[in-house]
């Protein structure tokens, strides 16, 4: 290839990722900063995580409008308030292990990968846990691990968890993610059986393995699937 040609094609990819980071700096002030989410940590992890590169490419253009996204499979990218707010409301700090119910495109693993020492993210549609898992590794984020299966049963092998994130809503969180909270542990989450009932809640789990809910807010959430719910898929 030319030199000319060279200095051109790194020219443009200089200038899409300064305006890609840009937006990013938009959505963050505008969208998620300004309605009350205020920790430092947060704001830095949403400003640095690519979130147009963890979308399928045709809906790439919507990455920073302030709404859910549809990413195939019935499935969407939570709007970047809700990833935002739940981040804040979790806690997660570097001496953390994080499990993630509902992988969908990678991107609320790759926000929670700038926060966290480690994260274990669960997704049981395959079609969107080798697609996520594919973007997480060519964006370098080494401290996640992706894992097809059903998050009504949780990931026991690496339990206990400082910290879980469910990103679909179940009727009732499950008990079996809430036993595997570690003591001191703070889990949050969607619940609510219809769209338009659901709750965000966050659980803490004192050291004596006390549980105490408070609701959040309303939300509207595709709903959390069990395995055996799934159809055949070809």
């Amino acid at each position: 290839m030319p030199w000319l040609a060279v200095l051109w094609l790194s020219a443009l990819v200089g200038c899409a990722q300064d305006r890609d980071e840009a937006q990013r700096a938009e959505m963050v002030r505008t969208q998620i900063e300004a309605r009350g989410v205020k920790d430092p940590e947060t704001l830095r992890a949403m400003r640095e995580t690519p979130r147009a590169l963890c979308m399928p490419e045709a809906v790439r253009p919507q990455a920073y409008e302030d709404r859910p996204v549809p990413i195939g499979y019935g499935q969407t990218i939570s709007q970047p308030y809700i990833v935002g707010l739940m981040t804040s409301l979790l806690h997660a700090e570097k001496r953390h292990k994080v499990l993630e119910i509902g992988t969908g495109s990678g991107y609320q693993a790759a926000v929670l990968s700038e926060l966290a020492g480690r994260v274990f993210t669960m997704e049981i549609v395959p079609q969107l846990a080798r697609s996520a898992e594919g973007t997480l590794k060519k964006l370098g984020y080494a401290n996640v691990a992706v894992r097809l299966g059903d998050g009504y049963r949780g990931w026991p092998e690496q339990a206990p968890f400082d910290r879980i994130i469910l990103t679909a809503a179940p009727p009732e969180v499950p008990k079996t993610l809430l036993n595997q909270l570690a003591p001191g542990g703070r889990l949050v989450a969607p619940e609510g059986g219809a769209i338009l009932g659901q709750e965000l809640v966050v659980i803490e789990k004192s050291m004596d393995g006390k549980l105490k809910k408070r609701n959040v807010r309303p939300v509207a959430f595709v709903p959390m699937v069990r395995g055996e719910s799934l159809p055949a898929r070809r």
